[in-house]
């Protein structure tokens, strides 16, 4: 027996946790309020250039002082002379000076009511050993950080300031992001968390509709990054009364503790005499491979030490990089849409739920790796195709965009839940912490690959629309997970995908429905002849996952050192 047995003992989907997911779901409404809120505090606001003779006019109304000044509708040139005629109700220009413009030498005056604070950097996530601290008391900790440094963010006195508090405010996103997803994960049965994981991203797509709203009527980007700040100070006191994982607290030795944690569990979700039954002894017989393993120190290092661990780390690493590299370029130039900014972040946000929709469909009834590749490789290829639209069909651009961000929202919906399912217990939150880290690296890559554009304008869709293509191809070497409990050990996930048992192999269906022959199986003291992946036992072997993921990992690697090197 595992903790999914024991989970359906203590009531399964009850009352617990459909109130630990509204609890966990509530903040994620106001992540993407903090995740895209560049697009309001970073958008380019109205200005002008600075006229020089403004003092020397101070008996001008100011708009005839602007009109003999600047081109109607320019930003960055100004006249040369003051145009006075322009001031008469018939005037007509004395010569062609009036033509003559210049640069803004003296700098440009800015709307300073509306988004003036400019771009501000993402953080690091959290260190990924942070695991032994527990996913509760971390979550709780994150709410207090985002709640205080996104209020101190809108009192900054100076631009440098605001980076760092958003610098804070961004390690505390990424906290609550790998927390939230851990404690929804252990503590759901296998049937509904493809479920809850989509309803959560639900929440998150329903809180980009959210920040345009607000952002329409807060336009003072101070009131902004308040508004959306506040409210994590409440989830910092409700969140006292989340429930740390039981799975986490036996996987640490604190079995005493998680007895009473299930045993809350109970009472809460009608089982009160089923909980009661639980000891220490019953515990451990459901759980007993866990609490062996939980004698040993887990490090970083279990994500590379062992074969198939290592393969589902290096195929992660792809998949997140490349959702999130490729998501930010998309969701981070709403202005260059040529479309009102508030339109298009309804837009994008609304293709979330059409997006997810599919997924989770896939994601139940045909399985996880498929959705994966399949959403990156189309999310890819609509970039691509992209390229090739003339920048005079705007709308079919857009719409091509859109069709690409819903795919990576499918993409996101799915990797979450997946990379969950693929990391045993011991080491699911060091997993989503690397993870999480190379998303991270992806969204910071972003803005950089866009400034190549002023070279040469095609080549950043090239590299946005390539790795998303590229990263669906390797995520077809990823294990499938649907239908499964969730591992518990490093050495059940070596067990069960490493294509020597009888169960599910690396290409997620059992190896011999997956030949389409039914292999003998094995029978202990025969040696090899029993075997029904042995060549000296006369039967056919099914293929072993392809070793092309080393191969796109030294890729990638020396590409990221290759590209730190030239700046």
């Amino acid at each position: 027996m595992a903790f999914a047995d024991l989970l359906e003992h203590v009531g399964g989907m009850g009352r617990f946790q459909v109130a630990s997911v509204i609890l966990l779901a509530v903040p994620i409404l106001m992540m993407a309020s903090h995740n895209l809120l560049q697009n309001f505090t970073a958008a380019t606001s109205d200005h002008r250039c600075r006229l020089r003779w403004e003092a020397n006019a101070t008996s001008l109304d100011p708009q005839d002082l602007l009109r003999v000044s600047v081109p109607r509708g320019e930003r960055c040139r100004r006249f040369v002379m003051p145009q006075w005629w322009l001031l008469e109700a018939n005037g007509s220009a004395p010569n062609d000076s009036w033509l003559e413009t210049e640069p803004c030498h003296d700098g440009w005056t800015y709307d300073r009511s509306v988004f003036t604070s400019g771009a501000a950097s993402r953080g690091p996530p959290h260190p990924l050993l942070l695991a032994r601290f527990g996913r509760r008391s971390l979550l709780t900790w994150c709410y207090l950080q985002m709640g205080i440094m996104g209020t101190c963010s809108s009192f900054a006195p100076t631009f440098t300031v605001y980076c760092l508090f958003r610098f804070l405010t961004g390690m505390a996103f990424s906290g609550i992001v790998l927390n939230s997803v851990s404690l929804s994960l252990e503590w759901m049965p296998t049937r509904t968390r493809a479920l809850v994981g989509t309803f959560m991203g639900y929440c998150y797509t329903t809180g980009q509709f959210l920040l345009a709203g607000i952002a329409y009527a807060v336009p003072d980007w101070r009131w902004l990054q308040l508004t959306v700040s506040l409210p994590f100070f409440g989830f910092f006191l409700y969140s006292w009364w989340l429930t740390e994982s039981a799975r986490w607290m036996v996987m640490v030795g604190k079995s005493q503790q998680a007895l009473k944690e299930l045993q809350k569990v109970a009472r809460i979700n009608g089982k009160k005499e089923e909980g009661d039954k639980l000891d220490i002894e019953a515990l451990k017989s459901y759980m007993q491979k866990e609490m062996t393993s939980s004698r040993s120190h887990h490090t970083v290092f279990d994500l590379v030490r062992t074969p198939v661990v290592r393969r589902i780390s290096c195929c992660l690493c792809f998949v997140w990089f490349s959702t999130s590299f490729a998501y930010y370029g998309l969701a981070m130039d709403l202005q260059n849409f040529d479309f009102n900014i508030y339109v298009i972040q309804l837009i994008f946000g609304a293709v979330d739920f059409p997006a997810k929709l599919v997924s989770v469909i896939t994601i139940t009834f045909i399985g996880r790796r498929f959705t994966q590749s399949l959403a990156l490789i189309l999310a890819g290829l609509a970039i691509l195709a992209n390229i090739l639209v003339p920048r005079e069909l705007r709308t079919l651009r857009t719409a091509m965009a859109v069709f690409g961000k819903g795919c990576l929202a499918a993409s996101f919906n799915c990797v979450f839940l997946y990379t969950g399912e693929l990391y045993p217990t011991v080491i699911r939150q060091t997993g989503m912490g690397l993870a999480n880290t190379m998303a991270r690296l992806g969204s910071i890559t972003a803005p950089l690959v866009k400034m190549v554009g002023e070279v040469f304008p095609v080549l950043p869709f090239i590299i946005y629309g390539a790795a998303p293509v590229l990263s669906g191809l390797v995520a077809i070497f990823l294990p499938e997970t649907r239908d499964m409990a969730l591992p518990e050990t490093v050495e059940e996930v070596e067990d069960r995908w490493d294509g020597r048992d009888g169960g599910r192999s690396w290409w997620g269906a059992s190896p011999r429905r997956a030949m389409g022959q039914q292999w003998p199986q094995p029978r202990r003291g025969h040696g090899h002849q029993g075997a029904p992946f042995s060549m000296l036992g006369g039967t056919m072997s099914p293929p072993p996952p392809p070793p092309l993921h080393g191969f796109f990992c030294c890729f990638f690697f020396f590409f990221l050192l290759c590209h730190s090197e030239n700046k």
